[in-house]
């Protein structure tokens, strides 16, 4: 077994899921929430991202294939779908709804779209681990790897768990400017998603 190898299975996913950098968003798409609501939406997110996240891991590109998308225009998709989320957060789209829905009514639940995908599930965690899974030496090192997988959710879903105190401690006025802040900086990631995926396109083959 590559331990190297493991070490920078593990680097790779912790950088581009990216437990930390996600707290502050899960933070401002679960603002109002309890604690119970929170923790539910967190665990929700995780572990659908864990299955997606299989999924590819072991079906790999044909499950794009079999349908006829390509991971280029999976990358755009999730990057359009991200960039309106985005646009939510800036202009505090998400809570003028809040406050229009009756006191009695189910509090939003973002756990599927957007935390579970594309943030954590997006197109780099997805190529990620196709690519890690297809370099692995067997049936150990695959199941090593999707061992790495599992740790760096666990590590997110910590991460989401301490939401709330630092929701607390941020206070009204810190949670609109992060909101703010982090739904410019989604706005870019999403446009970025784009770009990958417009780059990815083999054009020969669009006009050829």
């Amino acid at each position: 077994m590559d331990v190297a190898f493991l070490i920078s299975a593990f680097a790779t996913l912790f950088v581009v899921i990216d437990p930390i950098g996600l707290t502050p968003v899960f933070i401002a798409l679960t603002q109002g929430a309890d604690a119970e609501h929170r923790r539910a939406v967190g665990m929700r997110a995780c572990v659908t991202a864990l299955a997606i996240l299989m999924l590819f891991a072991f079906f790999g590109e044909a499950v794009l294939g079999f349908i006829g998308i390509s991971m280029s225009a999976f990358r755009i998709s999730g990057g359009l779908l991200l960039f309106i989320t985005a646009l939510d957060m800036l202009f505090e789209r998400r809570t003028k709804r809040r406050e229009d829905k009756v006191e009695d009514e189910v509090m939003p639940d973002p756990s599927i779209f957007p935390i579970a995908i594309p943030l954590i599930a997006g197109p780099g965690a997805i190529a990620s681990i196709i690519l890690l899974v297809g370099h692995s030496a067997g049936p150990l090192e695959t199941a090593m790897i999707l061992g790495v997988l599992v740790i760096v959710l666990l590590m997110t879903l910590a991460c989401f768990f301490v939401a709330g105190p630092i929701e607390r401690a941020l206070g009204h006025v810190g949670i609109v400017v992060v909101t703010r802040l982090f739904g410019m900086l989604l706005a870019a990631l999403a446009v970025q998603f784009v770009i990958d995926g417009i780059r990815g396109i083999d054009w020969s083959g669009v006009f050829g």
